[in-house]
């Protein structure tokens, strides 16, 4: 009988995917750092997460070989870990091995001295020679070998790479203005795929911090190419191979240019963050695609990720029965099988299902190529749903449970957006239930946990966590106008402020009285996820709005004139950052003025969500003194007033002139 390691005990499921490995796995944790230093070993450090299939690939190779683990068990302390779980070890030696000048991704092998220093490492080893790298048991032993006859060399290489990965305080400041937004955006048109939409090459990220600021440019500018950039790129992605035609929701990237093969894991936050860009192009284009891909997504959101008490799910592996996007393949048999030969011939042209297939012999579904009139919708909706029930008796992927509060509050305040835009309150509702999910089960005396499994919680949390949710919270606010939400979104920030201690505008990822690394990670770069210093200066742009408290807006912008020199020299690491510039410098705040006249309030709320706040006000005493619109509000009567940085439009009292005022301010054209 095979005893387990000590990843048994664990409640990731990814770490417990490897708790039957002949490896001597520890997890994360002060004594397997005593044990390396106890025993004068190296630390193996591997890092990678449930739903990634060259961990699985590396898994079934190395980790689950006795000859390997032989290997790594005699020289090394070997430790596992969750990047989803653990980011701030993640983000640390991911950052390392881009010092050493390599490429990232996941899995993470690296190798650190016995106080957790990282001083080499790479991503994928192979079991065998292959792919111009040497085999994983060769650079076991070669790793030992210098680590043992030079230390000292190991020690000062560690030291070396620590310096260059600490976070350093930004020097000067920069004050960018709405041309500069402007140019950054003409220049990030240039870097788009004008055929296939995304940036240029492969493979094709969604990059949703990258979409959301083309949007925005298009909307400050007027300028007809962002939106069509925007609106093309989604297209692509959600006719691609890399939305679930058949199930609902998008994988995490495409391999090649065409958004045609996906790797084939759902992550809650792609979906999450391409969810709102689904709302903000159908307020765009109108266009019924975006309007049923939203609604397509969501469903999946309700089926698959959905768990008891309302939280969502981490992720959906992209393996099954050992291989890679198996449970979403077809092939043309399989398509006829289920269809009929009619129905199927009708499916296989509608979605390129092919007796050749167009991926290893298999067809993806596809709508890149095949030409659909409106009126096969309804047709094709019901062959999608037979074969959703067709491919529910495969085995499935695996589902990563764990509850994540910062990815739960992409989701929330996506799922409230969206909601609103395409009038579905049970969407809201959904996200009510997660949000109160997380605060009964993910808040200890004010402050927020990390992941939760079985009963446990990762705590404290990190700034991605508190960013995230007081994001959600004010979503919240906004879409139902219930003050518990705006409360909580100020005590998160407040905590975050507290916790997290500025780095010179930017956050740390780790609370001052968290675990001690190598070194404390920043938060102010975005990954796949807007950072945290990106979101929480969008949330506190908007707080200003929201309550009248110039606090927010006056230390946002302490930290934005920071962060902009670092935006200066690495746009794309910033671009959340950019966006929360734009709310600052072209944001709406609608202010309703008087006894709240409903067609107002109605008018701003069909502005677009991402560029505006709404607020109704008694009268001018409710505005603190430096209000732009202070003197506008003391005049009689009910109206709307719309800002716009530190410029507010005429009072108005029609919808019609407050849509006009609107367009006007937020493209600087409009007369004070």
């Amino acid at each position: 009988m095979m005893t387990k390691n000590r990843l048994a005990g664990e409640t990731s499921p990814y770490l417990r995917q490897h708790a039957d490995n002949p490896v001597h796995w520890w997890p994360w944790s002060p004594e397997a750092l005593e044990e390396a230093k106890r025993s004068n070993r190296p630390i193996l450090l591997s890092v990678g997460y449930a739903a990634c299939h060259w961990c699985h690939v590396m898994a079934h190779e190395s980790f689950e070989d006795e000859a390997t683990a032989e290997v790594m068990n005699e020289l090394y302390v070997n430790i596992k870990v969750d990047r989803e779980e653990r980011p701030d070890v993640d983000q640390v030696n991911m950052a390392a091995l881009h010092a050493m000048g390599q490429q990232g991704g996941w899995p993470l092998t690296m190798f650190l001295t016995p106080d957790g220093k990282p001083f080499f490492g790479g991503t994928y080893f192979p079991n065998k020679p292959q792919y111009g790298r040497p085999s994983f048991v060769d650079v076991l032993r070669g790793v030992a070998q210098t680590f043992r006859e030079r230390e000292g060399d190991v020690a000062t290489n560690a030291n070396v790479i620590e310096a260059r990965i600490r976070p350093q305080p930004i020097e000067g400041t920069i004050q960018l203005t709405r041309r500069d937004l402007d140019s950054v955006s003409a220049q990030l048109a240039g870097v788009m795929d004008p055929v296939h939409g995304g940036p240029k090459g492969a493979p094709k990220f969604p990059n949703t911090p990258l979409l959301e600021f083309l949007w925005r440019a298009g909307d400050r500018t007027g300028d007809p190419k962002f939106r069509q950039i925007f609106l093309h790129t989604l297209d692509r992605i959600s006719q691609g191979g890399m939305y679930d035609h058949i199930g609902g929701g998008y994988a995490r990237y495409s391999v090649d240019e065409l958004w045609l093969v996906p790797h084939f894991e759902k992550m809650l936050y792609d979906n999450a963050q391409i969810l709102e860009l689904l709302a903000l192009a159908f307020q765009t284009s109108g266009s019924d695609l975006f309007r049923r891909r939203a609604a397509e997504t969501v469903a999946w959101l309700e089926r698959e990720m959905v768990l008891p008490g309302g939280g969502f799910a981490s992720s959906l592996d992209a393996d099954s029965e050992g291989h890679e996007g198996k449970f979403y393949v077809w092939t043309k048999a399989e398509v006829d099988k289920a269809l009929g030969a009619e129905d199927g011939a009708f499916f296989a042209r509608a979605y390129d299902i092919t007796p050749d297939g167009n991926f290893e012999g298999t067809s993806i579904p596809s709508r890149l190529t095949a030409a659909i009139n409106d009126a096969d919708e309804p047709r094709l909706a019901a062959l999608r749903a037979k074969l959703l029930a067709a491919r529910a008796v495969r085995i499935r992927p695996g589902l990563d449970d764990k509850i994540l509060a910062d990815w739960n509050g992409l989701m929330i305040a996506a799922l409230v957006r969206a909601g609103l835009t395409f009038s579905k309150p049970d969407w809201v509702a959904l996200a009510e239930r997660a949000f109160g999910f997380i605060i009964g089960n993910m808040e200890r005396g004010g402050r927020l946990g990390h992941s939760f499994r079985d009963g446990r919680l990762i705590f404290p949390g990190f700034a991605s966590d508190l960013a995230s949710m007081a994001r959600a919270a004010t979503a919240l606010y906004e879409g139902t106008g219930k003050a518990g939400y705006l409360a909580k979104a100020e005590a998160w920030i407040a905590g975050l402020d507290e916790n997290h201690d500025s780095l010179e505008g930017a956050y740390y990822l780790t609370a001052k009285d968290g675990e001690a690394l190598a070194v404390r990670p920043g938060a102010d770069k975005d990954e796949a996820v807007a950072s945290a210093t990106g979101l929480a200066l969008e949330t506190k742009f908007r707080l200003a709005a929201l309550t009248g408290k110039d606090v927010y807006r006056e230390t946002a912008d302490v930290s934005m004139a920071r962060i902009s020199v670092a935006a200066a020299k690495n746009v794309f690491g910033h671009l959340s950052a950019l966006n929360a510039l734009d709310t600052r410098l072209a944001g709406l705040e609608v202010l309703i003025v008087g006894d709240g006249d409903g067609q107002l309030i109605a008018a701003a709320k069909k502005l677009p969500f991402i560029a505006r706040t709404v607020r109704s006000i008694k009268d001018a005493s409710a505005l603190p003194d430096s209000h732009p619109a202070k003197a506008l509000a003391a005049s009689s009567g009910a109206k709307a007033l719309v800002c716009a940085g530190e410029v507010c439009g005429l009072p108005v009292t029609t919808p019609e002139a407050l849509s006009d005022s609107a367009n006007a301010l937020r493209r600087g054209t409009a007369q004070a």
